[in-house]
């Protein structure tokens, strides 16, 4: 059995015209706020302000960086700018109380570190030369345990 599989689904659809929906949309929009700039405002106030805006919907509708369309990396720099930065290290002189605990801790750790140096150790050799030495003891009444 066969099945067909979409290609170029990164391809948007051309809805209007030659134009996506999106870029309908921007375009529509940026349009739609020149005229209402022409009609509050006088001659060389709405140029002054419909250029900016001109330029955002073409932009947004048409411009690319990097092969993502625009609106996508004017949301990466909005949120770059507004979200929170992460600092991994920035030294800082300990206090007088910092350095207290730590020389408590430090103490600490050294006096656990040398009783675990004096108890004795037990290795393979000594277990099996102790479990030898009980089972012969075991199997001889008569030894100097009893």
């Amino acid at each position: 059995m066969e099945y067909q599989v979409p290609q170029f689904i990164e391809v948007e659809d051309k809805i209007i015209g030659p134009l996506t929906l999106k870029q309908f949309i921007y375009l529509a929009g940026g349009v739609g706020l020149c005229i209402v700039f022409f009609a509050y405002f006088s001659v060389l106030i709405a140029f002054l302000l419909s250029a900016p805006v001109a330029a955002l919907a073409l932009a947004l509708a048409f411009y690319k960086v990097n092969g993502k369309p625009f609106v996508n990396v004017l949301e990466a720099g909005f949120t770059y700018y507004t979200g929170g930065k992460l600092f991994l290290w920035k030294h800082a002189e300990p206090t007088k109380k910092e350095r207290t605990a730590a020389a408590a801790v430090a103490a600490e750790a050294e006096a656990a570190a040398k009783a675990q140096r004096r108890a004795p150790r037990l290795t393979r050799g000594k277990l099996s030369e102790l479990a030898w030495s009980l089972d012969v003891q075991k199997s001889n009444p008569g030894g100097p345990e009893s």
